[in-house]
């Protein structure tokens, strides 16, 4: 799975649980909705994230990025 965050435009923030619902119509598992900010976050299958700029309401969808760090006792590189 690839998890995305979706930016929801500012006419639609009253209206979220409907862009909400059709992210997830369209495989958007969703795990969190921050109201106040217009964004929605989840995950969808791989390559399915170009699916939801379809929805009404979405201005983008932004894969989320992955950083580990080396444990304390690794070499300095």
């Amino acid at each position: 799975m690839t998890h995305v965050s979706v930016t929801v435009d500012d006419g639609h923030l009253a209206a979220l649980d409907g862009v909400v619902q059709g992210l997830r119509a369209r495989g958007m598992q969703v795990d969190q909705v921050l109201d106040g900010l217009g964004i929605i976050t989840g995950s969808v299958p791989p390559g399915a994230a170009g699916a939801l700029t379809a929805v009404d309401g979405v201005v983008s969808v932004d894969e989320q990025l992955a950083v580990q760090l080396p444990p304390p006792e690794a070499p300095v590189q």
